[in-house]
């Protein structure tokens, strides 16, 4: 999408501070860290929500869970624990509509979320 912060980040059009990439994924620091770690995880290709996802869809948000397992044990929190979470539409609290996965953690995580 021409106009989606995330895909321009994607083809580096606007340059993230990068933890983790592969083929799939794309995993980079949130400019407004809610947590001493706080990762934003997405795939590649654009789907704008959860709701957009289709069956065939099914291995690449696997995928996202494979990534942040990964980035916490490369942060170092993965022992500790983390909190994983994918906000869908506004009442859900998505901001940019381009799915994402949130990796929070470096501190103990409450209920409710905050």
């Amino acid at each position: 999408m021409d106009d989606c912060l995330f895909c321009k980040m994607v083809a580096r059009e606007i340059e993230p501070d990068v933890v983790y990439e592969n083929d799939d994924v794309l995993a980079f620091r949130d400019i407004n860290p809610q947590a001493p770690v706080h990762v934003l995880i997405i795939p590649k290709r654009h789907i704008s929500t959860l709701n957009d996802l289709q069956p065939a869809d099914a291995a690449l948000i696997g995928k996202l869970s494979l990534a942040a397992a990964a980035i916490a044990r490369q942060e170092g929190i993965a022992e500790d624990g983390y909190r994983t979470l994918i906000n869908t539409n506004r009442e859900g609290g998505q901001v940019v509509f381009h799915v994402h996965m949130h990796l929070v953690g470096g501190r103990r995580m409450g209920w409710p979320p905050g």
